[in-house]
């Protein structure tokens, strides 16, 4: 299920960001090219992040950004983006993060599975670090093979 989700088209390996919200549109744009979330998809990102603070910030240096359905999305999808130097999103103790996962859910279920795919990746340490040190997209293609 994550290589179906997570293809070359949807993962960006960017030097840097200015702050969280960059970080979020850098995370986001591909599946917006895709057409899997629409621009109120990010917006409702933005909201919920000055509402309720960083609640998706999972674990030191993982993001996980994601919002309700009905804010915005047409298909379920996944983007996977690493930021280089790291960027601060007010997480206590998990800043700075460096990968960033983007679920667009399209209901309460369809992404279970995905979820689940994803915390095993999460519990292995070498998997998430050689994903942030990769290079290319290939690199981080072939760990997600193992998923």
């Amino acid at each position: 299920m994550l290589t179906q989700l997570l293809t070359a088209e949807v993962i960006r390996i960017e030097p840097t960001a200015r702050d969280w919200r960059h970080a979020i549109e850098l995370a986001t744009a591909p599946l917006l090219a895709k057409g899997i979330i629409n621009p109120s998809y990010v917006n409702a990102l933005f909201s919920s992040h000055e509402k309720l603070g960083p609640y998706y910030v999972l674990g030191p240096g993982i993001a996980m950004p994601h919002a309700r359905p009905e804010d915005g999305v047409n298909c379920l999808g996944l983007g996977l983006t690493v930021i280089k130097q790291g960027v601060n999103f007010g997480s206590d103790g998990n800043d700075p993060v460096y990968l960033l996962i983007t679920l667009a859910a399209s209901d309460s279920n369809s992404h279970v599975e995905t979820i689940a795919q994803l915390a095993e990746l999460f519990m292995n340490e070498a998997d998430v670090s050689a994903i942030i040190a990769a290079e290319t997209k290939d690199e981080i293609l072939r760990i997600l093979a193992r998923y």
